[in-house]
């Protein structure tokens, strides 16, 4: 283990990084630099190497051993990585190879939970120009950090008729949910209420719509209700499952009756969400009910299953408070 000085230049041509003649021995040597520094002399070296190499495969293995630490000083190589500034701008066959790196150095941000990220994440995320994997991971990086100044471009993203990229789309409803600003739910439902237009034909898209209004607190929001009882009847089982589930968290009397339609679906795990969503609503009774009412024997054995656990973690509690 080595301490003192650190010889940058010296390093980095240990490592063959800037142009290595052997990748993966190149590859090798930068793993293998954990067992000669610690942490804090570690992040220097790998924003050094990331300032310096234009090797899409020796980048990828540096931000994939800063990833491990998860220190903020490494930030502002990463985004500057991000941002093409170490490369050719004109260069269209190297920025085609650093679209995967770029990709995975805006997981890496995400990792790192900074705000001060978020201005670089929505350039490029808002450049229609842009590579489509590079904008949905920056929407997705934006989720993830969760900050509340992303949610205004976020619901642009969402609400842009003329915005070419579902994949995109998904990624911003998802971060949208993540977030749980309130401001995100008339536009979310303004999508599923749309389903007749284009984007209707998405299923996807309705997916993560539904699960981000799952996510946010709904209040009985009487809108949001009725968007999501329609879903219910939407051809995709997964977003019939969808729906259930976040209607489970809006709560109410009138998300519990949509629910409890669902249990005769003819889907069998739509309806085994539907029960679990209803036990979960309120408790044993629902349970009492399929198993004695005219449901089928799927059901009735789900039932039947979810008393069993009900009643072993009623005595296993009993036992400890013995």
């Amino acid at each position: 283990m080595e301490e003192g000085f650190l010889n940058l230049e010296e390093i980095t041509k240990e490592c063959d990084a800037i142009s290595p003649a052997d990748i993966q021995v190149a590859v090798k040597n930068i793993l293998s630099l954990d067992e000669r520094y610690e942490a804090e002399n570690l992040i220097k070296i790998y924003s050094h190497l990331l300032s310096v190499s234009q090797c899409p495969e020796v980048i990828l293995t540096v931000i994939s051993c800063s990833d491990r630490i998860r220190n903020k000083q490494i930030l502002p190589a990463l985004i500057d990585i991000l941002l093409l500034k170490n490369i050719n701008d004109n260069d269209s066959e190297l920025k085609e190879k650093y679209i995967n790196v770029r990709s995975t150095c805006a997981k890496a941000i995400a990792n790192l939970k900074d705000t001060t990220a978020v201005s670089a994440l929505l350039y490029c995320m808002n450049n229609k120009d842009e590579n489509y994997k590079v904008r949905l991971s920056c929407a997705d990086a934006l989720g993830k950090i969760g900050d509340r100044f992303a949610v205004t471009p976020l619901i642009n993203v969402i609400s842009d008729e003329e915005e070419k990229s579902v994949y995109l789309k998904e990624s911003a409803a998802s971060a949208l949910g993540l977030i749980g600003d309130l401001r995100a739910v008339d536009p979310l439902v303004s999508i599923l209420e749309g389903q007749k237009g284009l984007w209707g034909k998405f299923t996807f898209l309705k997916e993560r719509v539904i699960e981000a209004l799952g996510k946010l607190r709904l209040d009985n929001n009487e809108r949001v209700i009725k968007a999501l009882k329609k879903s219910l009847m939407d051809d995709s089982a997964q977003i019939r499952i969808n729906a259930i589930e976040a209607l489970m968290e809006s709560g109410g009397e009138d998300a519990f009756q949509a629910i409890r339609t669902c249990l005769v679906d003819n889907d069998d795990e739509v309806k085994k969400n539907a029960l679990i969503a209803l036990y979960n609503l309120r408790g044993r009774e629902i349970l009492d009910e399929v198993i004695k009412g005219d449901f089928c024997d799927n059901l009735k054995m789900e039932a039947v299953s979810l008393i069993e656990e009900y009643e072993n973690e009623d005595t296993q509690g009993e036992d400890t408070d013995e």
